[in-house]
């Protein structure tokens, strides 16, 4: 057992701090206010190889463990969760070819990002079907050699930027969930619209919006491992995933942290910097530990999955954990801030907003916490 990042991963770490540092921070509070998509930011992160570590060497990518991932999305996140989650978008969506797709599907469908820079978006939440993938509406009938798309998703990231979607419908409504399956779908196919940019409370500069299946026709090769795969599909997907939400919620943990404890050592108050009033330094001591813990969760998680073991358990214990976690550092960080952490002109107030999402996207702290029970339950 060895905590010791290797020197590989700490020269990751180093690199996503400086980018964070010299390219984010610097402008995210403007982003957050107008809800700017910086495109030109995502392409300079493109051109460094920090949208592309997740794709295998044989396909053009880094080939990154997904240890190394949460390393790196840590310290993204730590400059803007917002940026983060549309960095991270295409880890997502290509996901399920790379866990269930084809050589030649990978080659097709992955294998371009890794030269070009480009978005993917995953589509599997909808109006009606959120944490109930077995309420999912969107049809998926057998048309000839193919099959014929139609349905509204929601709530998808990178929805109006992707050139291509990863799309769950029903091929077989009567089975549920069961029958799910799994489309990959270019943006230049006949029928496919997005919707209205959603006008968010936090990671403003991440994009968010609906994205249309009018009679969309799909080729039978575009369909994801078998019919009524899809399900499984997906919950392997969020299981690999969810521990990169954990180090996303570590980041903005960490920052929330870190401002507090600076305003704590240089706001005085009745003669001495409120960081030494015990009221405090509790709070701050709190955060460091819990903070340390996310990470351990977190990292154990992404352990698993690089040594190919299931990790549903462990992912779950590190989403939960971490998020609300971020939403309590970065509340308690307000706190400490006082009324000055309530203004815009402070840092706190957008991580509290931020943090937020974090207790929703990609699995609820509550239904972490059902995932949580089963597993430690009912096995």
């Amino acid at each position: 057992m060895n905590f010791d990042p290797t020197p590989e991963q700490e020269a990751l770490r180093e690199l996503g701090h400086k980018f964070s540092a010299n390219e984010i921070r610097p402008r995210a509070a403007e982003w957050d206010r107008d809800g700017v998509f910086p495109l030109e930011l995502f392409r300079k992160a493109f051109d460094l190889g920090l949208m592309t570590g997740f794709i295998p060497e044989i396909l053009g990518g880094q080939g990154l463990t997904m240890l190394d991932a949460c390393i790196l999305e840590e310290e993204i996140s730590w400059g803007c969760s917002g940026v983060a989650t549309s960095m991270n978008a295409n880890s997502l969506a290509l996901g399920p070819i790379l866990l269930a797709g084809t050589m030649e599907q990978k080659r097709a469908f992955v294998q371009p990002f890794a030269t070009e820079f480009r978005f993917a978006s995953f589509c599997l939440t909808e109006p009606g079907a959120g944490s109930d993938a077995g309420g999912i509406a969107t049809k998926a009938r057998r048309d000839g050699d193919g099959y014929v798309l139609n349905g509204r998703k929601c709530f998808i990231t990178n929805g109006a930027h992707a050139s291509q979607y990863t799309v769950f419908a029903s091929t077989d409504r009567s089975r549920g969930h069961r029958g799910l399956s799994a489309f990959v779908v270019p943006r230049e196919t006949p029928g496919v619209s997005t919707g209205k940019k959603e006008d968010k409370m936090g990671q403003r500069a991440s994009e968010t919006s609906d994205v249309l299946f009018e009679e969309v026709r799909v080729p039978e090769p575009n369909r994801i491992g078998a019919e009524g795969e899809g399900f499984k599909i997906a919950m392997r997907t969020i299981d690999y995933a969810r521990a990169g939400v954990a180090a996303m919620a570590v980041g903005v943990a960490r920052a929330a942290y870190e401002h507090a404890a600076e305003y704590g050592r240089q706001r005085v108050q009745f003669g001495q910097p409120i960081a030494m009033n015990q009221a405090i330094y509790f709070l701050l001591a709190d955060m460091a530990t819990d903070i340390e813990a996310a990470r351990l969760l977190t990292w154990k998680a992404a352990w698993l999955a690089d040594q190919g073991k299931r990790n549903t358990k462990e992912s779950s214990f590190a989403k939960a954990f971490a998020a609300d976690l971020a939403m309590r550092v970065a509340t308690d960080a307000v706190q400490i801030f006082g009324g000055y952490g309530y203004m815009k002109d402070y840092p706190v107030e957008k991580l509290m907003r931020d943090a937020k999402l974090l207790q929703i996207f990609e699995g609820t702290s509550q239904i972490q916490r059902m995932v949580i029970a089963k597993e430690t339950l009912l096995r």
